[in-house]
């Protein structure tokens, strides 16, 4: 079954950067941290939630460990900005994608990434793929290299 087109858009990226990496749909959700790990079967910190934030109009995207909550006060100060959480609608329009479902890369302009260090002590993890239902696996030190991120302490 081919993928549906939102996959499709990320499965796309990943071989630009020249890397067979294979996302894959799945019938049980993967729109929460929770949900992913349970679907594909790692640890919750394993999986790699994309969370949007702005700061006035531009988006942030903060890749962080399914075990972890973003300390927004403590983020916030540690860049020098104010941050808030972005709404669906915001967040939609500026990602290309909807909540639940949003990729580390492939989004409809570049946004400034930000990578929870905790992330990064996971050899393998779990990223979403475009809808609620589709993750790819990646080794977690792809992600400098998908996304230019930054590492950061989150917590």
């Amino acid at each position: 079954m081919p993928l549906s087109e939102k996959s499709q858009l990320v499965q796309r990226a990943l071989e630009q950067h020249h890397l067979a990496l294979e996302v894959v749909e799945m019938s049980d959700s993967t729109r929460t941290a929770q949900d992913a790990a349970a679907a594909v079967g790692c640890e919750i910190g394993q999986i790699c939630k994309s969370l949007i934030f702005r700061s006035g109009d531009t988006p942030l995207l903060f890749l962080v460990s399914g075990k972890n909550q973003l300390n927004v006060a403590r983020v916030s100060a540690a860049l020098g900005f104010p941050l808030e959480k972005a709404d669906a609608v915001f967040t939609k329009e500026k990602t290309g994608f909807a909540i639940g479902g949003i990729p580390p890369l492939a989004h409809a302009s570049p946004i400034a990434t930000y990578i929870d260090r905790t992330l990064l002590e996971y050899p393998e993890i779990w990223a979403a793929a475009g809808t609620p239902h589709a993750v790819f696996k990646l080794e977690s030190r792809m992600l400098l290299t998908l996304t230019g991120g930054k590492i950061i302490d989150v917590i």
